[in-house]
């Protein structure tokens, strides 16, 4: 072979090597990266070639896959989609998957290894495969009745309902809601105009935020149950008295807090006249009186005179804060006590810590978690979101079983707690009267009010989240714990009438727990 002839051979050989090299490359490498890209559009008609699996609440389709006649063969929608959106989450070709939709996507897509049999089965007889379905362990009942009180108040806040004995979710509403379908829709152009109209005066963090498992705040008085459980743990009693001044000064001093609330002095709620007393004509108060009232004065003092730092937080985490990041399957927000060297340090931030200042952050699930936990007899159990995985002939891929989560307390703290958080509900100085339940036989309700200062300033007034947790007995059997949290306004109309939030949320808790009540076996 001539110079030229084999110059040229070895040019085209190397072209050749080089594009062996690259198909490769790009089969191989880059095969799966190219495939799942998202300007992939024969991956994108191929995941809408078939029907997604549904998703499932108290026997009935909450998330569907309807056929069209348009490129993309099925359309996901949402029946009652605002009151399940939360939940759902959405299914977009334009903003991808969010919620369940994201979290059971292998089961509800049929891509699930579980799912390869029926697969196999569909092909080989000519069926079109169909993903599995997916279980919910929400109560209809619950569902719409919190979605209902919230959205009637105008309220822009969240409620979650556990089952305190197996730690399901029987609730999850998340206020102002979104519409899935608008989301779902095959035009990106439809659901761009409907992302863009949405009001960010009405979701000033972002339109789809959920709230019941996303968002932390300041709890406010619930944590005083954290603090009543360390402190009955520690061997102070229910009836024993404890100092409950006007005003008192973690770090020394003496007198009225300053107009500003500095140098660390604590007061109790400030009505017209000034911060209120704990116990009118005394500086004492017995713990039950103090929890009652939600004297902060009581449980600063106590937090920082009586208890340790270790037993507060080891309470705090018995109950679930400052745990494992919990997957429902949705991921939630870790709930805190805050840096245990701040409190540790500086008595001041103890005081605030005991009434859920300071750096104290939880979600409503976690909110729901105490009141679970007491009414539980001390038993705090995992919560768990999915009830069962279906496949298509809906024999059952997997079911939930309870898990124990933490013992909150003994059955005994947890008995007297309850009494405790009883006397909240209906004695004189209870300030959470609005959740009790007395038309239902053998229904005992407990909670919890609170009141948290955010921060935030509107500019018509300041914007506290108002709190209730607490539980309903019956027959002496856990049923339901509700957590409430209310961000907006002062003043919220319930049921027709203009009440203070303590009371909304409350009655919001009461709505919930009562349409329960009522659909499992209440009169």
């Amino acid at each position: 072979m001539n110079k030229p002839i084999r110059k040229v051979a070895i040019a085209l050989g190397l072209l050749l090597l080089a594009i062996f090299l690259n198909l490769n490359f790009v089969q191989v490498v880059k095969g799966s990266d190219l495939r799942n890209h998202s300007g992939n559009r024969r991956v994108l008609l191929a995941e809408y070639a078939e029907p997604r699996g549904q998703i499932v609440v108290d026997g009935s389709a909450i998330a569907t896959s309807k056929q069209t006649s348009d490129e993309l063969k099925y359309l996901r929608t949402y029946s009652n989609g605002p009151l399940y959106a939360p939940v759902t989450g959405y299914y977009s070709i334009a903003y991808d998957k969010s919620g369940i939709e994201d979290a059971e996507d292998p089961v509800l897509s049929g891509s699930d290894s579980r799912l390869f049999g029926s697969n196999l089965s569909d092909l080989l007889t000519g069926r079109n495969p169909k993903g599995g379905s997916v279980e919910l362990t929400l109560s209809a009942d619950a569902q719409k009745a919190a979605y209902a009180a919230l959205t009637a108040a105008g309220a822009r806040g969240a409620v979650v309902a556990l089952d305190p004995t197996t730690g399901a979710i029987l609730a999850a509403v998340s206020t102002p809601s979104f519409d899935p379908n608008k989301l779902a829709s095959h035009s990106y152009d439809v659901q761009s105009k409907y992302w863009d109209s949405v009001d960010p005066n009405k979701y000033p963090e972002g339109p789809m935020l959920n709230r019941a498992f996303n968002t932390t705040y300041p709890a406010g008085s619930t944590f005083k149950v954290i603090v009543t459980a360390a402190a009955l743990k520690a061997g102070i009693t229910p009836d024993q008295k404890i100092d409950a001044p006007q005003y008192y000064w973690p770090t020394g001093g003496s007198g009225p807090c300053p107009a500003d609330d500095s140098g660390g002095c604590i007061h109790n709620f400030t009505t017209s006249a000034g911060p209120e007393e704990c116990q009118p004509g005394s500086a004492t108060a017995t713990l039950t009186y103090a929890l009652a009232k939600s004297c902060n004065t009581a449980f600063a003092a106590l937090a920082v005179e009586d208890l340790k730092v270790s037993e507060l937080a080891d309470q705090a985490k018995a109950f679930g804060l400052d745990g494992d990041q919990l997957q429902i399957p949705l991921p939630v927000a870790e709930s805190t006590i805050g840096p245990l060297d701040v409190i540790t340090n500086d008595p001041a931030a103890l005081g605030q810590t005991a009434f859920g200042q300071r750096n104290v952050r939880v979600t409503p699930l976690q909110d729901a978690m105490l009141a679970a936990a007491v009414a539980n007899n001390g038993t705090l159990m995992t919560p768990f979101l999915v009830n069962k995985e279906l496949a298509p002939n809906l024999s059952p891929l997997s079911v939930t079983s309870p898990t124990l989560l933490d013992m909150a307390m003994t059955p005994q703290v947890a008995g007297q707690l309850q009494d405790m958080m009883r006397q909240v509900i209906v004695a004189p100085e209870g300030t959470g009267s609005g959740a009790n339940i007395t038309d239902l036989p053998g229904v005992v309700v407990g909670g919890k009010t609170g009141t948290a200062d955010t921060g935030v300033t509107s500019a018509a007034n300041s914007e506290p989240v108002n709190w209730f947790t607490g539980y309903a007995l019956r027959d002496g059997q856990p049923k339901i714990a509700v957590a409430v949290a209310i961000e907006n306004s002062n003043e919220l109309k319930v049921g027709g009438a203009v009440q203070s939030t303590t009371q909304a949320s409350s009655q919001v808790a009461r709505a919930v727990m009562e349409a329960y009540l009522r659909a499992n076996g209440g009169d």
